[in-house]
């Protein structure tokens, strides 16, 4: 080694080169089983903590974030839903997969609504895999029965999404590189796949599916889509080193649902833990600055898997209409119970939260008592963390804490010492039994009810 280089390698162990000039990098996900309001905390930080770029690391058009601006409300499924923010720079990385028509018939929902230059402030991983139409006809036959029986239906929302990860993971997926490239190419890489997801369902994929049309969209799209097209991978790190940049990173799903460390087999098709986003955007673990995160007042479930604070009664219907909870991408009515703080506890433990969002404290604001899941027993004997096996968790006992309503209206507060005592009790009791602090508190639908703690 040189003299000269001895210094710069010496810099480099102790981390000075790597940490000089790092921009501020922030994962905001879900700590339930999704639908917790992730995207009102996104909006929140886009517009307070000077955002220039917001990613999406995982998933697909499964996802539904849902944003209320000056009355206007917005659903995002493929685009982050930071991009209601002028001069906000979305990025789709690599872990997304992509429904093309469907990306594009969200582009257009939000130009109607008043956002018009998405496309020309939106970039789209080269290395993100293809949805294709066959892969969502597949996942409707999976989900009704057709491969392994009617009891292994998951809930899924039929948007192709396993399908796609699935041909990720059997390395005959096709990428949005392919679709970008020769078109002849792409067409032999199309039709090898479709034949051998075909040959798996036989005539039902057949009789089902359009393959002519489908290409002839694709081929149509592939020149609109192509000025977006961009080694995110490296555009991302290089802004890394902008101390001047604040990057927001939305997860979709939770958590919970995160295929991994989920309550399996009941889960997304993804990583939506805080490992999705390294492995979903190529960014390297140290350069995470903080992960928050989002903690519904109450607990909600779309789909099947178990539940341990789940309510079947008239509160499970308050809360269903009180709380509007039906799936964005759906329409589906969630599963609805009081909060589960080993839930909560447990996604901490995996994921490092420096602080949480707790959304739609509002809800509650009707209730005479509420309650809080604080501990599980399995066959009489308490437990930690959350049992691995499906059938264990479907039988699991939950303690809970009882504490009074406040019975009253929280939408105008602003400030912790504005809520009432009794909801100010509910908050630091979530704070206890989840070991996390709680910084903000959503108290009502739109972009400013929120009470800051931070």
């Amino acid at each position: 080694m040189s003299a000269t280089a001895q210094p710069a390698a010496a810099a480099a162990v102790n981390g000075s080169v790597s940490r000089a000039g790092k921009a501020q990098l922030t994962f905001v996900m879900g700590s339930q089983w999704g639908d917790e309001g992730k995207g009102k905390l996104v909006d929140w930080l886009a517009a307070k903590e000077s955002v220039k770029i917001v990613c999406r690391c995982q998933g697909g058009n499964n996802a539904g974030h849902t944003v209320i601006v000056d009355g206007v409300t917005y659903d995002f499924h493929l685009l982050p839903s930071g991009v209601v923010h002028p001069g906000v720079l979305g990025v789709i990385g690599h872990g997304v997969v992509i429904h093309v028509p469907d990306l594009f018939g969200e582009i257009g929902k939000a130009a109607a609504k008043g956002l018009g230059d998405i496309e020309q402030r939106l970039l789209i991983s080269d290395r993100a895999h293809l949805v294709f139409n066959f892969h969502q006809i597949v996942d409707g036959l999976q989900e009704g029965g057709v491969a392994g029986g009617a009891g292994n239906r998951l809930g899924t929302t039929r948007k192709g999404i396993g399908p796609t990860y699935s041909s990720k993971m059997q390395r005959n997926g096709i990428r949005v590189c392919d679709l970008m490239g020769d078109w002849a190419a792409f067409e032999v890489k199309y039709k090898t796949l479709l034949k051998y997801t075909a040959d798996r369902y036989a005539e039902r994929l057949r009789d089902a599916h359009a393959a002519d049309a489908e290409l002839s969209t694709l081929k149509q799209l592939r020149e609109r889509l192509r000025p977006m097209v961009k080694d995110t991978v490296l555009y991302l790190n290089k802004q890394m080193m902008n101390p001047n940049c604040h990057i927001l990173v939305e997860g979709a799903q939770s958590s919970m649902l995160d295929i991994d460390v989920g309550t399996y087999p009941y889960v997304t098709s993804s990583n939506c833990s805080v490992g999705g986003l390294c492995t979903g955007l190529g960014v390297p673990p140290h350069l995470v600055t903080s992960v928050y995160g989002v903690v519904k007042a109450y607990t909600t479930r779309v789909g099947a898997g178990g539940f341990p604070t789940e309510l079947t009664d008239d509160i499970c219907e308050q809360l269903q209409g009180i709380g509007r909870e039906f799936g964005v991408t759906t329409g589906r009515k969630r599963r609805c119970g009081w909060l589960d703080a080993p839930i909560v506890k447990y996604s901490h433990m995996v994921n490092g939260f420096k602080g949480l969002a707790l959304t739609k404290l509002d809800v509650l604001d009707t209730f005479d008592q509420v309650k809080i899941g604080v501990a599980y027993k399995l066959d009489g004997k308490p437990i930690e963390g959350v049992p691995a096996l499906a059938e264990d968790l479907a039988r699991v006992e939950v303690e809970f804490v009882t504490l009074p309503g406040w019975k009253c209206s929280i939408e105008h507060c602003r400030q912790f010492s504005d809520l009432p005592p009794a909801a100010r009790a509910y908050v630091e009791a979530v704070e206890l039994h989840t070991g996390v602090p709680v910084l903000w508190i959503g108290v009502g639908p739109s972009r400013d009810c929120i009470v800051v703690r931070a």
